[in-house]
């Protein structure tokens, strides 16, 4: 009974984990991210340079597209992230959260 309650916990996790997985292309991500993101978030988004930017390697991929969306649309104030978000495709925007949900952060355990 004990590996029957074992293997339900280990697909139920798995398949909570799967849903949380981010839409876009990392690779992408990354490399929009060095022209767009690292000035103020660092390079794999866990570095900022001032202590006013947040850090957004490890963000759940569904925040991030939901910041980033909201910036782009003006639900989020904040002139200068509104004239970079305003400039990113929905599919820049995923492919970011994909690139900054896949990095390693002091913010929370690891996944």
């Amino acid at each position: 009974m004990m590996r029957f309650s074992a293997l339900i916990f280990t697909l139920v996790a798995f398949s909570v984990s799967s849903a949380i997985e981010a839409k876009g292309n990392a690779a992408k991500g990354k490399e929009k991210a060095a022209q767009v993101c690292a000035a103020c978030h660092g390079a794999d988004g866990a570095k900022p340079v001032a202590p006013e930017n947040p850090i957004l390697a490890g963000q759940y991929p569904d925040y991030l597209v939901k910041a980033l969306s909201d910036y782009k649309s003006g639900k989020r104030a904040n002139p200068i992230m509104k004239a970079f978000a305003g400039q990113l495709s929905k599919e820049d925007i995923e492919d970011l959260a994909a690139w900054f949900s896949s990095q390693k952060s002091s913010l929370h355990f690891q996944r």
